[in-house]
């Protein structure tokens, strides 16, 4: 009882103060959200030459240090990598075509639904379909392989990026680049944008939060603990939402949002699929990265890099809707998922039966 007290005050937490981000100046419905975060991150990088969406987002840094400070202090940092490194960029990769297909991640999809986006009910059914799909992927003998112990300056290497990074955007270095109209252009005073990413990575840290974890113990376990948490924090959104006058129900004149239902619905199965094959949402990955797991670290720079490759490719969405080369892009990630599934699965059985095999032999 405990631990379920602990991880609805922590999504609460998380889903209030989101919307306190949105009320000292993030973009409306988007106090969080790693993708699009990530994405202004490429911008400011100079990964993209998206104009409106350039800037180092404090939130995603401070997510990962409080990840790196609590897993620390906790004695659960640890330094491990090498399962499959290539498959899980490429993941990353397509979990961000298919989350800037639907404008945000898992996070940003609740956060969307608590401040009266309707939109994002069918972004929540594509999601909960992928992850089905990717269950289904498990329980046929999908698997990464194992990972295995790295040298802890291996570990400290990200964390000391992002260090980096917020450096650099304290002192508004000539080597970034800034929105100065847009979604890139809306942002929190820095330091409190830091102390919301602090608070959030220390809470998924600490509680495991995690929306793609939540669904996948329920249909498998029948164990609600980790979905309670982002119950939580739609709750606690929706009723900042309503303090603050930002809760506006429809389906049009939504804020980064389009109204096709469709496109919505696919590219969250995209994401649903893919982050149930990496075992984890991005903002789970982000917490992974802070505890010293180099495979997530990976996976977010496949989601960097993916983030720079739809916006100068014309993949991603816009409030007008979603573009022809981003519904190519999302039908291509599906059939790769479907391969990438079917090839490990088959790789796990051939593997089980030549185990078997050989033991009969022995």
């Amino acid at each position: 009882m405990k631990e379920k007290r602990n991880i609805i005050i922590g999504g609460a937490i998380i889903g209030f103060i989101s919307v306190i981000s949105v009320f000292l100046g993030n973009p409306k419905n988007m106090g969080i959200c790693i993708a699009c975060f990530i994405r202004d991150i490429a911008g400011s990088l100079g990964l993209h030459n998206a104009e409106v969406v350039q800037y180092i987002r404090p939130e995603i840094i401070g997510i990962v240090l409080g990840s790196f400070i609590l897993s620390l202090s906790s004695r659960e940092f640890k330094s491990r990598g090498g399962s499959s490194i290539f498959i899980r960029f490429c993941l990353g990769f397509m979990i961000m075509v298919g989350a800037l297909m639907f404008l945000g991640c898992p996070t940003r999809m609740v956060l969307r639904l608590a401040g009266g986006d309707l939109n994002a009910i069918f972004g929540i059914v594509g999601f909960i379909a992928g992850i089905a799909i990717g269950i289904f992927c498990l329980q046929k003998g999908f698997s990464l392989k194992r990972n295995y112990k790295q040298t802890k300056l291996e570990g400290f290497l990200f964390p000391a990026i992002n260090i980096i990074l917020l450096v650099l955007l304290i002192s508004s270095s000539s080597l970034l680049l800034f929105s100065i109209k847009g979604p890139g252009s809306k942002h929190a005073p820095v330091i409190v944008a830091l102390a919301v990413g602090l608070v959030v990575g220390v809470v998924c840290q600490k509680t495991r939060l995690c929306m793609v974890g939540g669904f996948r113990d329920l249909f498998l376990f029948k164990d609600s603990y980790l979905l309670l948490g982002f119950l939580a924090m739609l709750v606690a959104a929706f009723v900042g939402n309503l303090i603050f006058g930002f809760f506006k129900p429809g389906f049009a004149n939504q804020p980064v949002a389009h109204t096709n239902g469709l496109w919505n619905f696919l590219g969250m199965v995209v994401a649903g699929w893919g982050s149930v094959l990496l075992g984890g949402c991005p903002m789970r990955q982000l917490v992974l990265s802070g505890e010293g797991n180099i495979d997530s670290v990976i996976t977010i720079l496949g989601m960097l890099i993916g983030a720079a490759f739809c916006h100068n490719f014309k993949l991603a969405s816009s409030p007008k809707g979603p573009t022809p080369n981003g519904q190519i892009a999302v039908i291509i990630c599906f059939i790769v998922l479907a391969l990438i599934s079917y090839y490990s699965c088959k790789y796990e059985k051939t593997n089980k039966n030549k185990i078997k095999g050989d033991v009969n032999l022995g």
